[in-house]
């Protein structure tokens, strides 16, 4: 394929990437609301953000078929075409006032976002050429996916105003914004040519005998690195979403009683972070090897969550956004500033795991995506988790169970990540 068209298939899978966030993040402040309208505790607050990542066990495979055998283009189209249906219905759990239907929309869109993610990384990875210039491309489409982490809490939060009486109607906007977004995307991926470097290959060995669905699983996990790479995935997304989501549910509380809209600022500020660590992590990443990045930022993160857990809960000064758009400067606690911090490590463990984890596996590279795609639903899972234990010991007490994920990360990088075989 030509430069020109490698820009352009670049472009799409960044604008791809933007959407996963815009609608994976609807559940963060979605929390707050089901757990103001429905009386819900913390842990069944997540219950929305687990019926969301948990389509992605069920989704994960079957994406990573589909797109094996119809291609990047159709994969996309189908994706943001079940995108569209699954924000239609959270709306109308607005409309009915029912928890149920705004679960089902929640895992309807996890459906489609879990398709988006099995397109776009191997996509960008192929694009880069693998290596850290595949892993470089990953984190500045992770830029992108931050940016719109970044929007999302701040603007609901804004839509919601005060927490205590906060309803799924007042995130209507929201999901109009979203399912507009859905339309314009199958109207460009429509009309635009996409490589399809899969497709091609499946071309070129019509002639050769190919390997089953479990022959391919099989032989994708032959490989150590993609073993305990699937693992790390699982344990990282849970990581990344159970961060600010627990903090956002911290702050709301009674314990804190900020409004929503300050809350979501403060939020924000995590996944602003997160971009600047992408894009800082897309500008070095040629440099600097997945391995080490991974090291360091899980070692920062260790520090950073064992900070906010245990230095005295002061209040400190933080720039925030208030319910007229004017920005001011609230009292939050000091932990929740090393939470906060976290972002700018979370921010680049997706590209560099990702990268580790698909070393020599060849022609197996899709399937891998695909079993990616399963243990995604460690986004769901672990926040989960995290809420029952705030429920039973405290919202601090609570982040025991993410210091615990971010050492299994360090350990997946300094021992685990190393191929035990290549093709």
């Amino acid at each position: 394929m030509n430069k020109k068209g490698n820009v352009l298939a670049i472009v799409i899978m960044f604008f791809l990437f933007a959407m996963i966030s815009f609608v994976t993040g609807l559940q963060n402040p979605m929390g707050v609301i089901v757990k103001a309208q429905f009386g819900a505790s913390n842990a069944m607050s997540q219950l929305g953000n687990l019926a969301n990542f948990i389509a992605y066990a069920f989704m994960g495979l079957p994406a990573g078929f589909i797109l094996k055998k119809y291609g990047y283009k159709i994969t996309s189209l189908a994706a943001v075409t079940v995108g569209f249906v699954g924000v239609g219905v959270s709306f109308l759990s607005g409309v009915s006032e029912s928890f149920a239907i705004y679960l089902t929309g929640a895992f309807i869109s996890g459906f489609s976002m879990c398709m988006l993610n099995t397109v776009v990384n191997p996509m960008l990875n192929t694009l880069g050429g693998g290596g850290n210039k595949g892993n470089q491309l990953i984190q500045f489409g992770g830029s992108l996916n931050s940016l719109a982490a970044t929007i999302v809490p701040v603007f609901v939060g804004y839509l919601i105003g005060n927490a205590a009486q906060a309803k799924i109607t007042d995130a209507n906007p929201a999901l109009f914004i979203a399912m507009g977004i859905f339309a314009l995307a199958f109207i460009i991926i429509l009309f635009s040519q996409i490589p399809e470097p899969e497709l091609e290959a499946a071309a070129v060995a019509k002639d050769k005998k190919t390997e089953g669905t479990m022959a391919s699983i099989k032989g994708a996990l032959a490989h150590r690195n993609l073993v305990f790479g699937v693992i790390a995935i699982f344990v990282y997304v849970g990581v990344e979403v159970g961060i600010p989501n627990i903090a956002n549910l911290y702050m709301t509380s009674g314990e804190i009683g900020l409004a929503a809209s300050v809350a979501g600022t403060v939020v924000g500020i995590y996944w602003l972070l997160m971009l600047c660590g992408r894009f800082l992590g897309g500008l070095i990443g040629g440099k600097v090897s997945s391995r080490a990045m991974m090291i360091t930022v899980s070692s920062v993160a260790a520090v950073l969550l064992l900070l906010g857990m245990f230095l005295p809960s002061t209040m400190v000064t933080f720039p925030t956004i208030t319910q007229e758009l004017t920005f001011s400067t609230t009292q939050i606690p000091l932990g929740v500033v090393f939470f906060m911090l976290c972002g700018l490590c979370t921010s680049v463990m997706w590209g560099s795991i990702f990268n580790l984890a698909v070393e020599g596996l060849g022609k197996y590279t899709s399937i891998a995506s695909g079993l990616f795609m399963v243990m995604v639903c460690g986004g769901g899972v672990l926040p989960l988790i995290q809420g029952w234990v705030a429920d039973a010991f405290g919202f601090l007490q609570s982040y025991w169970v993410l210091v615990i994920g971010v050492f299994y990360m360090l350990i997946f990088a300094l021992f685990l990540s190393k191929p035990s075989k290549t093709e």
